[in-house]
């Protein structure tokens, strides 16, 4: 006899709501704490990138060292040179960081930073409260999905700056782009708790989905770094024929890393976890043969998977063997994402298949 399915424990998926709720209020303190550490950095015009083109060592700022009480010092990101550019041949240093080289911007970049934790803590606290309100695995529609991807790209954020990278850079435009998706989750794909409809009541989607979801939201990352690549290296490439870029432009970019620095970073993100990408979609078709009895049904979903597979593989193999770095790379790149977050959004919401029994 098939066991009776467990009842939705409604006090279990309330506290999961508030917790949601709460860490987006959260969030929206570290965006204005970062909004903060943008606006109080360091407002330099030009600074350490025009000085290196220019060759004028002059404009060249040391490394900022900011003294605290007693005997501690706290020393602000050091920009490093980057040996070549990715447009060929610059060297350009990275700018110091989103605090700019300044004690005030550098304060509030730390509060940001602690209260990205605390959000980050208690939007997982909801998705754990979710997955305890029915004894399963908390991604099975596109809110559980949503609140899941969006609790994994904070993590792989600060798993990377607990891992002594530099990336605080980062953090205004992730929680950002957090607190949209959080928004739409909780406005437009919000569902009730509830359990899996028979075909999705497997431990493939504990293995298949966990990966999709965390190979998202490492994508993700990388996008963003990508992103800002190419806004830094049009200033950096305006900077090197004699241009001069607005005020707000360079306030903004001399502080994040030199280009060639970020199309490293996006690079190595993204060869990183393609790996893992390849083998979601293996353990998809795994699971489709065990479910529907076949590995391969050109459900749009699957279809769309293998796509995003491709144009990252592309992107990879041109970076590999035709040497292609800078702008074509990031368009690429760019547009490899893109497909990720149709295959999220679209094809759930507009496109019927096999997957649509899993509901927005």
């Amino acid at each position: 006899m098939t066991p009776l399915a467990v009842a939705a424990n409604e006090s279990l998926a309330e506290i999961s709501n508030y917790l949601i709720y709460s860490s987006m209020a959260v969030y929206t303190l570290a965006f204005l704490a970062h909004i903060a550490e943008w606006v109080f950095g360091s407002r330099s015009k030009v600074g350490r990138t025009a000085a290196a083109l220019t060759s004028t060592p002059a404009a060249a700022a040391p490394a900022v060292q900011v003294r605290g009480k007693g005997t501690a010092t706290a020393v602000l990101d050091k920009p490093k040179v980057v040996s070549r550019g990715a447009a060929g041949g610059r060297h350009v240093p990275d700018g110091p960081g989103a605090a700019g080289g300044s004690e005030k911007g550098d304060l509030y970049g730390r509060i940001a930073v602690s209260l990205t934790v605390l959000g980050f803590l208690i939007e997982f606290a909801g998705v754990v409260a979710r997955a305890l309100s029915v004894e399963r695995a908390p991604w099975g529609n596109m809110y559980e999905f949503s609140i899941t991807f969006s609790t994994m790209a904070v993590g792989v954020y600060l798993a990377l700056l607990a891992l002594g990278k530099n990336v605080r850079w980062l953090g205004l435009v992730l929680v950002t782009t957090v607190l949209l998706d959080l928004g739409i989750a909780t406005k437009w794909l919000y569902t009730d708790s509830d359990q899996l409809v028979p075909a999705l009541d497997s431990y493939w989607l504990w293995i298949h989905v966990s990966t999709a979801i965390f190979c998202g939201a490492t994508f993700y990352i990388g996008a963003a770094g990508t992103a800002l690549y190419l806004f830094r290296d049009s200033y950096e490439t305006k900077l090197a024929g004699g241009g001069k870029p607005g005020a707000f432009a360079s306030s903004v970019l001399e502080r994040l890393p030199a280009a060639a620095t970020l199309d490293k970073f996006s690079y190595r993100i993204n060869a990183a976890v393609f790996p893992l990408w390849t083998f979601t979609i293996i353990a998809g078709a795994i699971w489709a043969g065990d479910a529907w009895g076949r590995y391969w049904d050109w459900d749009p979903k699957e279809v769309w998977s293998f796509v995003t597979w491709v144009a990252y593989a592309c992107y990879l193999h041109a970076r590999a063997t035709a040497g292609w770095k800078g702008r074509k790379a990031a368009y690429l790149a760019l547009f490899a994402f893109a497909c990720w977050i149709w295959n999220y959004y679209g094809v759930n919401i507009l496109l019927n298949g096999k997957h649509s029994y899993g509901g927005v």
